[in-house]
């Protein structure tokens, strides 16, 4: 499974989120993370159809099977991508 933490650097959400994400990455070290500044790959949010940011885009496969854009809480996250990689 991999992770795609979508972001921009002037997003305040963005930099909490970005926290939750290092936290995550040590927490499921057999998921593969990488992180895109939106502002890079604008052909990628219109082909994903990324609404806001933050966003954490789960794939499976090499297909896109989740967005998340509401990151709630670490346990919250850490419990949606532990069983989405089970």
């Amino acid at each position: 499974m991999k992770v795609v933490y979508m972001y921009t650097p002037l997003c305040g959400t963005c930099q909490v989120a970005s926290r939750m994400v290092d936290v995550l990455e040590q927490l499921l070290p057999t998921v593969t993370f990488e992180r895109q500044d939106l502002n890079y790959v604008p052909d990628k949010a219109i082909e994903w159809c990324i609404e806001s940011v933050p966003c954490l885009l789960i794939f499976q496969h090499g297909e896109l099977v989740q967005k998340i854009y509401a990151f709630h809480s670490v346990p919250y996250l850490y419990e949606t991508l532990r069983k989405l990689a089970e």
